[in-house]
């Protein structure tokens, strides 16, 4: 399997796909307001891992309740809980999909492709299942649920081994030292103007506003980007950054995520002056 993936991140034949699907699913999802809720920016972490926990829950339950006499009852109920709730985890799903990398999207679009036909099984299954037909429907759930297992796998391999939403900067969190290091002399640095400095291997941006400094690690959340050359925006009266690469959005007073793709804030330092020096420590 693991051979089996690697091939995906390497075949360029599913760009010109990806690249048409990314297009329809943006053209699809316009508001900024519903991306950012199927982001995850209101929850603090991406929303389709979070909703997926239904469906695949609902599906396996009810191949356990297939094997157990007297429960064709429970067991249909299950089935249309868990197809029902795939949907919204479907489009959570494509709208992450949608700002991935290319070998991301590789990958994901198999993922997509997998679930998709997950779903198409058990909406089949379901039918039969109404119309009495109990045993095709179990038949068609089995393959259902082996099918969304094999989705599952890729969708994990994703996050674990591509890095899909998950917190890009937090390794430059664990470089730092946990004592106080100086970022730069206090005069430096000019009011409502973002600065990079390092901190030993890892960038921060500084930012100091109404005289409080604010330093938070300098690459994006979502994906690495170097939020250094990103445009400053006010948002709701706030200062905000905006990622050059995906066009994440954090507040400058405390890292806060306003928009995605990033659906975690970004990570931000103490600070302290001693002596004309800026300085900065892990929380």
């Amino acid at each position: 399997m693991g051979r089996f993936v690697a091939r995906l991140e390497r075949l360029t034949a599913l760009d010109g796909i990806a690249e048409r699907a990314r297009k329809l699913v943006r053209g699809a999802i316009r508001s900024r307001r519903v991306a950012d809720l199927l982001h995850g920016v209101w929850l603090g972490h991406p929303l389709h891992p979070a909703l997926v926990q239904v469906p695949l829950g609902a599906w396996t339950s009810a191949a356990v309740l297939d094997v157990l006499p007297g429960q064709r009852a429970a067991a249909t109920t299950l089935v249309a809980i868990g197809t029902a709730s795939a949907v919204p985890a479907a489009l959570a799903g494509v709208n992450d999909w949608a700002a991935l990398s290319r070998e991301q999207r590789r990958v994901g679009l198999v993922h997509a492709a997998a679930n998709t036909m997950a779903l198409t099984l058990y909406g089949v299954s379901l039918s039969a299942r109404m119309r009495g037909r109990h045993t095709i429907g179990r038949r068609l759930a089995y393959l259902g649920l082996a099918v969304a297992s094999t989705g599952a796998y890729l969708g994990g391999h994703l996050s674990y081994a591509l890095g899909a939403q998950v917190n890009q900067s937090v390794p430059g969190l664990w470089l730092l030292r946990g004592t106080w290091q100086r970022v730069g002399n206090v005069d430096e640095f000019n009011e409502g103007e973002p600065a990079v400095r390092k901190l030993g291997e890892t960038p921060v941006l500084v930012y100091l506003e109404a005289g409080r400094f604010t330093v938070m690690l300098e690459r994006c959340a979502h994906h690495n980007g170097p939020l250094g050359d990103g445009k400053v925006v006010e948002i709701d009266g706030w200062p905000c950054v905006v990622c050059p690469w995906h066009g994440s959005t954090y507040r400058l007073a405390d890292g806060v995520v306003v928009h995605g793709p990033a659906a975690t804030d970004q990570i931000t330092l103490r600070t302290r002056i001693v002596d004309g020096r800026l300085e900065a420590a892990p929380v």
